[in-house]
């Protein structure tokens, strides 16, 4: 490929990507503001701005260091050379976030279910920003992160252990644990809280399958898993 071709398709790869985001921030608007039936929510405004800031510039940085990666995650979350059990999987922990954010707008601000103090939203931050570090972190250090559970052998999939793979296998997933407490805690909802504890231990699950598949598919990931003895959590499992 030329350079011509090249700077054609990182412009129509950065065309896409603006477009995608703009659609996922205000699918994600509607979801929480539609749900709590106004767009007086300080809590909503706060997390879609904090999602905001941290991910644009990763997205700037991925078009710039890394446009295959971005591609990767631009494709379906059902592909045809995914494993089967990660369809069946997968589609459910999509289905329940999409139910998951509507249920905390009804619950917070329509409803009034839950009454969170100030100081639990203020810790709710803390951990959602801390979980957008260490996926942030995942992204600069590992080019394989597809959105899917493969073996990408046309990429020349390998073994990444540098970063935060040297303390834990799947970190990724460590901030997805962090992720959604830190939401329902920021958002004020104890039901989103309580759906968010379903949602981690679907990505444990997730975790448990997708690392046997890599131990028995993925060359040097037994060694690997050999020497980084804990899945998530440091000095836990």
């Amino acid at each position: 490929m030329n350079a011509q071709s090249m700077t054609s398709d990182v412009s129509r790869l950065k065309t896409k990507v603006i477009k995608v985001s703009i659609g996922e921030f205000l699918l994600l608007g509607l979801m929480l503001f539609g749900s709590a039936g106004t767009l007086s929510w300080t809590a909503a405004w706060v997390w879609l701005g904090i999602l905001f800031i941290i991910s644009i510039p990763m997205v700037a940085l991925l078009l710039r260091d890394d446009p295959d990666l971005l591609r990767e995650r631009l494709k379906s979350p059902i592909q045809a050379d995914q494993k089967g059990w990660d369809k069946v999987l997968l589609t459910v922990l999509l289905t329940l976030m999409a139910l998951w954010l509507p249920l905390m707008g009804l619950d917070a601000v329509r409803y009034h279910w839950s009454h969170m103090s100030l100081g639990l939203q203020l810790l709710g931050t803390i951990v959602l920003c801390l979980s957008m570090y260490v996926i942030c972190l995942c992204f600069r250090e590992n080019s394989f992160l597809a959105p899917v559970v493969k073996i990408q052998t046309e990429r020349g999939h390998h073994v990444v252990s540098t970063g935060p793979y040297s303390h834990v296998r799947h970190p990724m997933y460590s901030g997805a644990l962090l992720y959604f407490p830190g939401t329902a805690l920021l958002l004020g909802s104890w039901f989103g809280f309580a759906m968010g504890l379903v949602l981690g231990g679907l990505i444990v699950l997730r975790t448990l399958l997708e690392d046997r598949t890599l131990q028995s598919e993925l060359p040097g990931y037994a060694e690997y898993a050999s020497k980084v003895k804990f899945r998530l959590i440091p000095h836990i499992w």
